[in-house]
């Protein structure tokens, strides 16, 4: 018997097996905003997918596009505007070094004391990965997650941004391996 952890593998690298979803809508773009509720306060949201649990419906992200408010020029400072995009729920900003997140983006201005000298730098994922990819990310429970937070802002910050994908239904095996997946990992 193979593993759920195996078949989700196998699944997710794109090894010669049959993929396990069926298209079943066209592309939707799903937009959203967000603003931390204080200055330099994590903030999350919850976006709802409303799929059909009970028909395996899955949601297969094929690009994200972040949009971060520009941080605050504060003399003295590294001022930064984070925000990201993940499957599941978390309690900080996290990076793409853990799986759930698609997309991360961050605008940095670091100045000096007297601010009459500022260098700023911009950071995000790719936002249209190689059109060798089939697609960036799998969300099988209902809901993704939008995140932001500022450091050393005078006021709070915000990120609007976009996520592209389709509905698709999944077979049991690779559905079952995908919520236990977002659901172990969360």
């Amino acid at each position: 018997m193979i593993a759920l952890s195996t078949i989700l593998l196998i699944t997710i690298l794109g090894y010669p097996c049959n993929m396990g979803f069926k298209k079943t809508s066209d592309i939707i773009a799903i937009s959203f905003g967000i603003d931390e509720s204080a200055a330099n306060t994590y903030t999350q949201e919850t976006v709802a997918l409303q799929l059909d649990v009970l028909n395996n419906e899955i949601f297969v992200v094929l690009a994200v596009d972040l949009n971060n408010a520009t941080p605050d020029l504060v003399p003295g400072a590294t001022t930064e505007t984070r925000s990201t995009v993940s499957s599941t729920s978390a309690t900080g900003i996290q990076s793409l070094a853990n799986t759930n997140v698609l997309a991360e983006a961050s605008l940095s201005i670091v100045a000096d004391a007297g601010a009459g000298a500022a260098v700023s730098f911009s950071r995000a994922a790719e936002e249209s990965p190689g059109t060798t990819l089939d697609y960036i990310g799998l969300i099988a429970t209902n809901n993704f997650f939008v995140a932001v937070k500022g450091a050393n802002n005078l006021a709070a910050r915000s990120c609007n941004g976009r996520v592209w994908g389709y509905r698709a239904r999944a077979d049991a095996t690779t559905y079952a391996a995908l919520v236990q997946s977002e659901v172990l990992s969360a």
